[in-house]
This record gives C-alpha cells, sequence and structure tokens, in this order.
C-alpha cells in the first residue's frame, strides 16, 4: 500500500465533504499529490475538537499504520500506550465460564487514538499547507455545484442526506436493523505495567480485554490516547437486543452516569475485573468523552450522482459502516482513504464513474469483505456459530491459534475464504500444524475465571 508518484497536473482540484479523521486524512493525502483541495464541514477546528464525541475508540493495527506510514501521517505508535494482545473471556447461559485465552499480537502492536485529536492535528497540518477549509452544511443541492467545481470529489459524511445519494448494496448488507446497543466512556485512573489486570494474564495493562456474554453482549477496554488528558483507557460495549444491559445503556446521559453504569455492569456481570474497573475516574476536562447509540452494518454503493448527474465517491462510513466489536470502521476507512489517494495521484484521466467503482471494487475485494465478515465473526452471528465455537475453544488451548484468531483483527483476509467447519477446522491445522479435532479434543471449560486482586497504591 505505498503511495506513488503523481501525475504532474497542477490544475487538478478535489474536494472532501467531512473533516473526521478518515475525511482529513483523504483531503492532507490528496494535498500531498499535488490536488487543490477543499475539505468541507459543518463545523469549525475548535468545535470538531472539543464540542463532540469521539467516535467510538478508532482501535488501529498493522495495517491501517501501513496506511497512515505510506500517506508520510503519524500512526501515533510512539505517542499512544500500545496494545499488544487481546485478552478474552466467554461465558454462556447463566454467565457459566467458560473460555478464556489471551492472544498475542505477533509483529505489530495496536493503538486506539482520540478521533478528534488525529483529525484535529491533520486538519491543522492541512490547512498550514495551503489546504482550504471551508465551514458549511452542505446538502445535496449544494454538492451538486461542489462536484461540478472539482475534477475529484469523496463523501466522508451521511448526514444532511448525503448517504442517500449511494444506494445500499443489498448482496453485501446483511442485517436490516442494529445488532447491539452501543455505550462507550474514556476514563483515567489506570497505568499499563503487568499490575493492572494481572489475573488475565502475565502482559497485564498491555493488553486490551474483551468479554462475551452470550446472554448479554459483548465488553471491551483498552488503552487509550485521549485528546486532553493524553495516555488514558476506553471501554466500549455492546448490548443484545432485550438484555439487561441494553436498558442500562439506554440510561445514560453523562460520562458520569454511563462509567457509573459500567461499574455496576462489572459488579454485577464481570466481577473477575471489577477491582481495576473500580479505580477508574471520569475526565473531567471532557464532557464529551461517552457517547450511545446503535450502528447498524451496512453497505453502500461506492460511486453516487448528484442532481446534474456530477459522480462522487462514498468514503468511510458513508461507504461502509460497521459494528464496532471488530475494530473494523476507523481501520477501513483509513486504508481505503489511502487506497484512493495512490490511485488518483497516479491516474491521468478523468475521475468518472466508472474510475470510482473501479477503485472500490478493489478496495471491498483487498479489505471491506473480509473485514465485514470478521465482525459478523465477532458479533456471535448464528451463521458462524460453528466456526466461532471451534475458533475460541481451539484459542483456549493453542497461543498459537489465539495469536491468529485475534490477529484477524488486525488482517481479516484470511477468513473470507473460511464458510464451513470443514474450512474452519482446516485453517487451524494450518495455523497450528496439529489436526484441529486433536486440539479440541483437548478443550474443557474453564469452570471460573481468575479474580482480581488489583488494588490501587495510594498516593499522598
Amino acid at each position: 500500500m505505498t503511495s506513488q508518484t503523481s501525475v504532474s497536473r497542477s490544475t487538478r482540484s478535489a474536494a472532501v465533504i467531512g473533516a473526521g479523521q478518515t475525511g482529513v486524512t483523504a483531503a492532507l493525502g490528496l494535498l500531498d499529490a499535488g490536488f487543490t483541495v477543499t475539505l468541507y464541514s459543518d463545523r469549525d477546528q475548535r468545535a470538531l475538537r472539543d464540542e463532540v464525541p469521539a467516535t467510538g475508540t478508532a482501535l488501529e493495527f498493522g495495517e491501517t499504520q501501513q496506511a497512515e506510514a505510506a500517506l508520510g501521517l503519524d500512526s501515533y505508535t510512539a505517542r499512544a500506550p500500545r496494545h499488544t494482545g487481546l485478552s478474552v473471556r466467554i461465558a454462556g447461559p447463566e454467565n457459566a465460564e467458560l473460555i478464556a485465552f489471551d492472544g498475542t499480537f505477533d509483529g505489530y502492536v495496536g493503538v486506539a487514538v482520540d478521533t478528534r485529536l488525529k483529525a484535529d492535528e491533520r486538519l491543522t497540518a492541512f490547512r498550514a499547507r495551503g489546504g482550504q477549509f471551508v465551514v458549511d452544511n452542505v446538502t445535496p443541492q449544494s454538492l451538486d455545484a461542489i462536484a461540478a467545481a472539482n475534477d475529484l470529489t469523496l463523501v466522508a459524511t451521511g448526514r444532511g442526506g448525503l448517504s442517500d445519494l449511494f444506494p445500499i448494496d443489498t448482496t453485501r448488507t446483511v442485517y436490516d436493523k442494529p445488532q447491539r446497543s452501543l455505550l462507550t466512556v474514556t476514563v483515567t485512573g489506570l497505568g499499563y505495567d503487568s499490575g493492572v489486570f494481572a489475573h488475565r494474564g502475565p502482559a497485564g495493562g498491555a493488553h486490551s480485554l474483551f468479554s462475551i456474554l452470550a446472554e448479554q453482549g459483548e465488553a471491551w477496554w483498552g488503552p487509550y490516547l485521549h485528546k486532553d488528558v493524553g495516555p488514558s483507557w476506553a471501554f466500549l460495549g455492546w448490548a443484545r437486543p432485550g438484555s439487561d444491559w441494553e436498558t442500562r445503556f439506554a440510561a445514560a446521559d453523562s460520562a458520569e452516569s454511563a462509567l457509573r453504569i459500567v461499574k455496576n455492569l462489572y459488579r454485577d456481570y464481570i466481577d473477575w475485573d471489577l477491582p481495576e474497573v473500580q479505580a477508574t475516574q471520569v475526565i473531567a476536562e471532557d464532557p464529551h468523552s461517552w457517547l450511545k447509540g446503535a450502528v447498524r452494518p451496512v453497505v453502500r454503493a461506492g460511486v453516487g450522482r448528484t442532481e446534474s448527474g456530477h459522480p462522487v465517491a462514498a468514503l468511510g462510513d458513508t461507504a461502509v459502516a460497521y459494528d464496532p466489536v471488530a475494530g473494523q470502521g476507523a481501520q477501513s476507512g483509513l486504508i481505503q482513504a489511502q487506497r484512493l489517494v495512490a490511485a488518483a495521484a497516479v491516474h491521468d484521466g478523468p475521475f468518472d464513474e466508472q474510475w470510482i467503482t473501479e477503485q472500490y471494487a478493489a478496495f471491498l475485494a483487498a479489505r471491506s469483505d473480509a473485514a465485514a465478515k470478521v465482525t459478523r465473526l465477532f458479533l456471535s452471528d448464528p451463521e458462524f456459530a460453528d466456526i466461532g465455537g471451534q475458533f475460541f475453544a481451539t484459542a483456549a488451548v493453542d497461543p498459537r491459534f489465539a495469536s491468529a484468531l485475534v490477529g484477524l483483527l488486525h488482517r481479516p483476509q484470511p477468513f473470507l475464504a473460511i464458510d464451513t467447519p470443514d474450512d474452519a477446522a482446516a485453517y487451524i491445522t494450518q495455523v497450528t500444524g496439529v489436526d484441529a479435532g486433536e486440539l479440541l479434543a483437548k478443550f474443557a471449560p474453564a469452570g471460573r475465571f481468575e479474580r482480581s486482586t488489583y488494588a490501587p497504591v495510594a498516593v499522598g
């Protein structure tokens, strides 16, 4: 995914609608590739940084960091606390404690960076290098004039009816509604040494934590880089429809109430991690350090047309919206942005519907189709129940497969070819060198997960 030498055409112009991290990344990349670029946002730069919540935790792994590096951009691996693995606990019906494993990331790290921080810093660089930033509420009508005035127009926001320009791809869109209700909150109060979450494994706070409860949903904790306080921790929870968690999440109306809900949730359902969770504190400097909502996973057409027929390209969440359970949204958006910039830089011709369609098809094949399928696996989609059962049970008995399983969050492509339990068994054998049936025969339910004995060090 390396950038290539730009075609020398100083008159080429581009417009990007939406100044989130994906839109700003594309705008900065196109500017550096020699385009005249205008970036549109419905909020000014200060408001984008300080008056809105972060859109999720934006956890990124190696492939995405490579995409950012190809654009000459900071991937934050030197500034953010690093994730070196993922610790997983799975509870079945009646909260029976079944599966425990730690997957270590092989050859890469994860970083979760406040999207507001990343977008703000890239917007500052964009403006300093001569990019034009316009604060305006772009509508389908005004988009028509923007597209007419530019060689290439990217739509990185679905607000104001802009998403309706891109029809839903019914062959790739599996769900007709959100699969989970979501709650996130960012906190301080914990470090990252081996004494934090030590009951999970020797890596302690260097691993992020994922808990799956069959009857309620999923919960994740991970190191995070917050825009104001720097190194911190983030919680993200997913509540199944009709669950107790869904009712609890709906009651959140502030950072304080969100954290209180999370602490009570861990007290009642995930007590093995409770001491660390109880030690966390809200970020007083940021009243927007929490968010609740729901995401319907949707894949749209990559090209739309304005009222006068000008082609525009969908980018990021406007093109593909993922449930965040597998961390694929921010990753795919940044990879798509890098691919578009690299292709546009060497293209000597019109950015017409055919060109946009070809780039989008290549992105779907290279990343998005696999990312969407892995998301369904981690959402416990019934279609993949047998495969998931094999994978998670094997991870509990073989560290090599645990590493490969969590590695699908970094590079989801291997899962694209896995459709049946036989495919899953073949993949297990390929990864481990051991017959899958032999490994599965060694699995036994955990019985009881180890509990935390963490005690915060008193200060003063």
